[in-house]
C-alpha cells in the first residue's frame, strides 16, 4: 500500500518551515491534508498553495498545548475525511539562553508545546490509527538538540531529548502493530521557529519586561543551513522505508560518534 497517495496526513505547526514542507512532499504524493496551526493567515497561505495543486485541504486553527484542542484536530479530521494515517507532531518553538538564567515560564512554555504537543498528538490519534486497522505513521518532530545536549539550548534540548526518547519507545511498541514511527532530529533549518516562538508566546508565559525580538537560538547549532523541502523529502523517505530516525546534516556524523565514544570510555578499566 502506497504510504500517501489517497490518505490523510494531519501536520502540527503546518502553517510554514518544516511542516509547510511535509505538507507540500505529502500533497506530491496524493495525501489529502490537514493543517493545524496558530496562525491562520499562514495556514490558509500553505493551503490556498496545495489546493491550487490539486489537493484537498483542511485548516484547523489549533494549540497543541491544549489537549481539548488536539480532541478537536482529530474529531474534525475525522468528520471531514472519515479517517486520518500520517501524524506530524511538528509544532515547535525554541527558547534560547542559559539555564541559569532559564524562567519558570520559559520552562513551562516550552514543553507545553515541544513536550506536550508531542504526548498530545500521541494520546489522540494513536489509539486511532490502531483502531482502524490499516497502518499509519507517527512522525515527531525533534532536534540534533534532542540527541546531543546544546550550550545556550538547555531548555529546548531538555523538551527535544523527551520527543526523541518517547518516539524510540513509541516504535518499539508500534512497528509490531503496523504503524511506523519517525522521529525528525535536523540541525538548523531555515525557518521562522525564533519569530513564531516569541510572536505566539502566551503573555501569562513571558517573563516580565522580556524582549520581544527573536534571538538567533539555533545558531547554537554550527553548521551548513538547509532548506525545509530538503528535511521533507527525508521524512518522506524514511516513511517508505520504516527508519525510525531522520538526519539531515552531514555534521552530525561527526558529532554523534563523539558522544558515542564518550559513553563507550565509561566502560574503560579505570572508569568502570
Amino acid at each position: 500500500m502506497d504510504p500517501f497517495a489517497g490518505r490523510v496526513a494531519v501536520v502540527t505547526g503546518g502553517g510554514s518551515g518544516i511542516g509547510a514542507a511535509l505538507a507540500r512532499a505529502f500533497a506530491a504524493r496524493g495525501a489529502h491534508l490537514v493543517l493545524a496551526d496558530l496562525d491562520p493567515e499562514a495556514m490558509a497561505a500553505v493551503a490556498a498553495d496545495l489546493a491550487a495543486r490539486g489537493t484537498e485541504v483542511l485548516c484547523v486553527p489549533t494549540d497543541v498545548g491544549e489537549r481539548e484542542q488536539v480532541e478537536a484536530l482529530a474529531a474534525a479530521t475525522v468528520a471531514h475525511f472519515g479517517a486520518v494515517h500520517l501524524v506530524c507532531n511538528n509544532a515547535g518553538i525554541c527558547v534560547p539562553g542559559d539555564l541559569a538564567t532559564a524562567t519558570h515560564a520559559d520552562w513551562v512554555y516550552t514543553l507545553r508545546v515541544n513536550l506536550w504537543g508531542a504526548v498530545h498528538g500521541i494520546e489522540v490519534f494513536v489509539p486511532r490509527l490502531l483502531a482502524q486497522g490499516a497502518g499509519g505513521h507517527v512522525i515527531n518532530t525533534a532536534s540534533m538538540a534532542g540527541l546531543v545536549g546544546m550550550q545556550g539550548l538547555g531548555v529546548y534540548s531538555a523538551s527535544k531529548f523527551a520527543v526523541v526518547g518517547l518516539s524510540e519507545a513509541l516504535y518499539r511498541e508500534l512497528t509490531p502493530k503496523g504503524v511506523g514511527v519517525t522521529v525528525v532530529c535536523p540541525m538548523v533549518v531555515r525557518t521562522n521557529i525564533d519569530v513564531n516562538s516569541v510572536r505566539q508566546r502566551p503573555a501569562a508565559l513571558r517573563a516580565p519586561g522580556a524582549s520581544v525580538a527573536a534571538p538567533s537560538g539555533l545558531a547554537t547549532l554550527a553548521g551548513s543551513v538547509i532548506e525545509p523541502d530538503q528535511v521533507a523529502w527525508r521524512v518522506v523517505r524514511a516513511i517508505e522505508r520504516g527508519d525510525l530516525y531522520v538526519l539531515t546534516h552531514p555534521e552530525q556524523r561527526e558529532i554523534l560518534r563523539r558522544r558515542a565514544e564518550r559513553l563507550e570510555r565509561m566502560f574503560d578499566p579505570e572508569r568502570w
